[in-house]
């Protein structure tokens, strides 16, 4: 789940940067800190927006640098468990395949891609259903539930956890082939119901 949190902070003006624009040296100040972060709490920090820089500042003795406070936003990205999210497939591996989801590479498990035995082939890249014969590779899009979260520590992107074995969910493009046949289905018992009764 995307969002926009609004924070405040105090930043730190170096002297080297005395006489430039304040605006602009505390915009930087705050990309440094936030952009990029993984935090249990803010999720993964994608982007600092919307920054404003108090113009009067504190001196600490012994640093030659101001602090101001700042308000400024966040665009954020916090995976919630049970979350239905699309992304593409970036990596197929023996054990199964990355998700891009927002920020962060989600795994979807062989165990979790479908109901049926599955073979890697190495030369293509390709995760295949033995029975259904479905393929999963690179540049497919997906639709998951998100099943597992855990943030990592300061420094870690985390890990995250997804499943396709679910009503709904998989490969988009099996999900318009499942839903063709009961719109045909479907069709044919409105047409059946439409046709006038015979005269007794």
């Amino acid at each position: 789940m995307f969002k926009l949190i609004t924070l405040q902070d105090t930043i730190r003006i170096p002297p080297e940067t005395f006489g430039n624009p304040l605006e602009q040296v505390g915009r930087e100040q705050v990309k440094t800190k936030y952009e990029g972060l993984v935090d249990e709490e803010l999720g993964y920090v994608i982007a600092v927006t919307k920054v404003e820089v108090s113009p009067i500042g504190k001196i600490i003795p012994g640093d030659g640098a101001t602090y101001h406070k700042v308000n400024f936003s966040l665009l954020t990205f916090s995976p919630v468990i049970q979350e239905i999210v699309e992304g593409d497939v970036v990596e197929i591996a023996d054990f199964g395949a990355f998700v891009r989801i927002g920020p962060v590479d989600a795994l979807l498990h062989v165990s979790q891609l479908m109901d049926d035995y599955i073979s890697y082939d190495e030369k293509q890249g390709v995760l295949l259903g033995k029975e259904t014969k479905r393929k999963l590779t690179t540049g497919d899009q997906v639709r998951v539930r998100i099943t597992a979260v855990s943030m990592g520590r300061a420094g870690s992107s985390g890990k995250i956890g997804v499943t396709a074995r679910q009503p709904f969910l998989g490969k988009l493009e099996w999900l318009k082939m499942e839903a063709k046949p009961k719109e045909a289905s479907e069709k044919s018992a409105e047409g059946k119901e439409e046709k006038p009764k015979a005269q007794e």
